[in-house]
């Protein structure tokens, strides 16, 4: 296990490498001068300049993305011009917001898809069945901004149930922490369920047409420990791989959600800095959330032998 973590941990270096080639060309290439988008339309060619120089525009292409991974292996991604302090400070001040508003958004996904997906496969061929694989492709079609507003209207204006916008830390209270992420969890949740539900439908309905399931059943053996026991943990890995999907999906992805519900996350980072041309924090950030992404699938890969020994057994 430890040689094949060993290995799958240097086959991200490449991944990584790519990636920052691929966002150091594409914020460089941009047309424009990110020294005078900065400093903004009253700036004298003086001080575009000095800036230019200050940031290391003025370097060649090459050497600036050498500088900048040299500093990047050392653990700093730069500083923010705007915000006045590093690029890593400023990432991990809007990386809570993000990462709650995704843990909540899976738990809302799960509780939706495991169950319902289940139940259709017990009732292939049924009203239930249509109507949960009617449900997933709607949630699919959905797009997540326009559940968040129908959500706002409906929930917030109208029934005045919880908060439209804003955030409060954990710090404040759960309740408190909670009720500012109820909705654009739910906006979230619901459409990252449908793939869910998809895979947990087509993977019992594999697991419950096997020979041994059937034996089990002949035998007498409970319904609700045969679904649960036997054919839901044998049908988790390809489930499994969704979750560690769309979770990644939510870590990286929520930018829309955050900005309709004014929550100060990683997307609204990105958001604010593209607008100001922060180019460091763009850079810092895309490269953080890539490498988020690849080791949230690193530890699902782990956890497919929690799950299944049979994975242990095929590794060594």
């Amino acid at each position: 296990m430890r040689i094949y973590l060993i290995k799958r941990i240097l086959a991200l270096i490449p991944v990584l490498f790519v990636v920052s080639v691929v966002i150091f060309l594409i914020i460089h290439i941009t047309p424009g001068d990110p020294a005078a988008v900065m400093l903004g339309e009253s700036a004298t060619e003086q001080d575009v300049k000095a800036l230019r120089q200050q940031l290391g525009l003025d370097l060649p292409l090459h050497t600036q993305y050498v500088n900048w991974m040299a500093d990047v292996l050392r653990g700093d991604l730069g500083d923010s011009y705007f915000m006045k302090e590093s690029v890593a400070e400023s990432i991990f001040s809007h990386l809570q917001p993000t990462l709650s508003l995704a843990i909540l958004a899976q738990i809302v996904a799960l509780v939706i898809a495991i169950p319902i997906g289940i139940a259709a496969a017990l009732r292939r061929g049924t009203a239930t069945d249509q109507t949960v694989m009617g449900f997933s492709l709607l949630a699919m079609a959905v797009p997540s901004f326009l559940l968040a507003l129908f959500l706002i209207l409906l929930v917030g204006v109208k029934l005045q149930w919880l908060p439209v916008a804003g955030y409060k830390p954990l710090e404040a209270g759960l309740w408190n922490h909670l009720k500012y992420l109820i909705l654009p969890a739910i906006s979230l949740g619901a459409i990252q369920s449908a793939l869910i539900t998809r895979m947990t439908r087509s993977s019992m309905l594999e697991v419950l047409n096997t020979n041994y399931i059937k034996t089990a059943r002949s035998k007498g053996v409970k319904e609700r420990t045969l679904v649960y026991k036997h054919a839901l943990r044998n049908a988790f890995l390809p489930i499994l791989t969704v979750i560690g999907q769309t979770f990644g999906g939510l870590v990286t992805g929520a930018v829309v959600t955050e900005t309709i519900f004014n929550i100060p996350g990683i997307g609204q980072l990105i958001i604010n800095s593209v607008e100001r041309r922060d180019y460091a924090v763009i850079q810092g950030v895309v490269l953080f959330v890539t490498a988020a992404y690849v080791c949230i699938n690193l530890i699902v890969d782990m956890l497919y032998g929690v799950v299944d020994p049979r994975v242990r057994l095929e590794r060594k």
